[in-house]
């Protein structure tokens, strides 16, 4: 793998320094197809009905691997290291011959295009704001990860940055698009109607030109702030060092050129049932029951959440929008200090008055609090888990992007953005 660098003074990385690597693919003969063996990102499937979904389209899904099943944690990474290496020994999955980045291309049912650049990014530290993080981290979801990335010696799936060019149709962009017009690698649609092709870039001078124009680029994660992490902690932790875990997988997206959607995580209180939650607001939001379908409520939510905080509750077969929060509360619960657009985000009204003070649920225990990308299955659980949804308008990019440059978090699952890469179509073995 090129490993070559630009550095600025003392060793410091200037921009994004994105390696060529020899990516590792399944046999298209090995699977009854190359959609089967896909899957959302590990944090996106919605468990258990998703992940026994996938795990039967093919004996070969990329589930098996990042989100291996066994009730010890030892044992699932031991499972998931065993698989891959049967797989290899198999000829499920083979190592292209030649170093290569990666072009991706995602086109939805309803005309949306995506693409972007698969590689392997040198890991930059956080002060050196080359890799802008925009939410916090769970722990144990960074340990988990770290585990199941040493057991394999993989980065089974790449997050998903974002960077702005000038939107000119040069450098990178110019890359990218001259692969797109050529003969895919591979093409695919999955399930959900999605579009997928791959183009490999081999060409050493095409390496160069997306080389050298990303090294004056500053991107944001997109997704994968876990995974993000990860890298980092088995980066330092390895020895010797510099080694093998100095880079990791990621996918580059130019949203000059093709802008990411924006989505809310929404939160499932399982210990809370609704009608406590509501009890719990009295005097402090106002409270409206509507009975309405799911998109009638989120068409509410969304005109509620442009005059300020508001969230949508469901699970006792209505839906209830809480909006209009009481000044004093928020005075209270949202610490100050803070820049005045982290401090009127939904997501820190939530965490920071909501779950902390009024429902007193801790926001890293995952046996009181889910989070889930999809509304629909957020309400369908809760229902059958006598619990309450906690639907969520989602925040702005440029807001977000916003805080990460002046350093401010997003509290942690405060967005979805996408379209996000589909796991399964290309892995990287660390050391390749």
């Amino acid at each position: 793998m090129s490993t070559a660098g630009h550095h600025g003074e003392q060793g410091r990385q200037s921009g994004l320094e994105l390696g060529p690597f020899r990516g590792l693919r399944y046999a298209a003969d090995r699977v009854r197809s190359l959609a089967a063996v896909t899957s959302p990102p590990y944090d996106v499937v919605v468990r258990p009905d998703g992940l026994h979904h996938l795990e039967a389209l093919d004996p070969h899904n990329i589930v098996r691997l990042i989100l291996p099943q066994a009730l010890d944690p030892d044992e699932r990474n031991a499972r998931a290291a065993a698989t891959l290496r049967r797989w290899l020994d198999d000829g499920v999955l083979t190592v292209e011959e030649r170093p290569a980045l990666y072009v991706y291309e995602q086109r939805a049912v309803d005309g949306t295009l995506q693409r972007g650049l698969i590689g392997a990014l040198r890991l930059s530290d956080p002060d050196e704001g080359v890799v802008l993080p925009h939410e916090d981290v769970m722990p144990h979801v960074v340990a988990d990860r770290a585990a199941l990335m040493r057991a394999t010696s993989a980065n089974l799936e790449p997050l998903l940055l974002s960077y702005r060019s000038d939107g000119e149709a040069s450098g990178a962009a110019a890359v990218v698009e001259a692969a797109a017009a050529r003969e895919p690698l591979l093409s695919t649609v999955t399930e959900d109607g999605v579009a997928h092709r791959l183009w490999a870039v081999t060409d050493p001078a095409e390496q160069a030109t997306a080389q050298d124009d990303l090294r004056g680029r500053q991107a944001l994660i997109a997704d994968g702030h876990h995974r993000w992490a990860t890298y980092l902690r088995l980066r330092d932790s390895q020895q010797p060092s510099p080694g093998p875990w100095d880079h990791g997988l990621v996918l580059l997206v130019d949203t000059a050129r093709y802008p990411l959607r924006v989505r809310a995580i929404h939160r499932l209180l399982r210990r809370l049932p609704v009608a406590d939650a509501l009890a719990a607001l009295t005097g402090l939001f106002r409270v409206r029951r509507l009975d309405v379908t799911l998109t009638e409520a989120l068409d509410h939510l969304a005109a509620a959440s442009a005059e300020g905080n508001a969230f949508l509750l469901a699970g006792d077969g209505a839906f209830h929008l809480a909006d209009r929060p009481d000044a004093a509360l928020l005075a209270r619960t949202v610490p100050s200090g803070r820049p005045d657009a982290w401090r009127s985000l939904d997501a820190t009204v939530l965490h920071c008055a909501l779950l902390e003070h009024v429902w007193q649920v801790p926001e890293d225990s995952p046996e009181q609090i889910t989070y889930i990308h999809d509304a629909e299955a957020t309400v369908r659980k809760a229902q059958r888990e006598g619990g309450t949804a906690v639907l969520l308008h989602p925040v702005r990019e440029d807001v977000v992007r916003e805080l990460a440059q002046q350093g401010v978090t997003v509290p942690r699952k405060s967005t979805s953005f996408g379209p996000k890469p589909a796991s399964g179509l290309v892995l990287r073995l660390v050391g390749e």
